[in-house]
């Protein structure tokens, strides 16, 4: 499994049509969404755990849709229903245990 980029309808196809899927919102400029990055590769390659990046700059209405205030910004989707939403840098331990939580890990 890989990081996909998606823009567009495509965002939505991918979160209606996954189990689970961690949509992470960001922007090139945003300093803490660079910082986040290896972290959710990491997470990604660890845990195979479906992972959607979302520009926010080139996804205006997704982000005004899922009223996206802040970036960087995990959206947890679970089929198709958006369950937890996680704002700003977190540590990995944290991001961890929430997926957990949420059952999008085994624990």
């Amino acid at each position: 499994m890989s990081i996909l980029q998606a823009d567009g309808k495509d965002i939505l196809k991918e979160i209606e049509t996954s189990k689970t899927v961690v949509v992470d919102c960001w922007a090139p400029w945003c300093g803490p969404c660079r910082m986040l990055e290896p972290i959710i590769e990491e997470i990604e390659q660890k845990y195979a755990v479906k992972i959607l990046k979302v520009n926010a700059d080139d996804n205006e209405a997704f982000i005004s849709q899922f009223q996206v205030l802040g970036i960087p910004a995990l959206l947890l989707f679970k089929e198709g229903q958006l369950v937890e939403r996680i704002s700003g840098f977190q540590p990995k331990e944290m991001l961890i245990e929430i997926l957990k939580n949420r059952e999008f890990i085994e624990a």
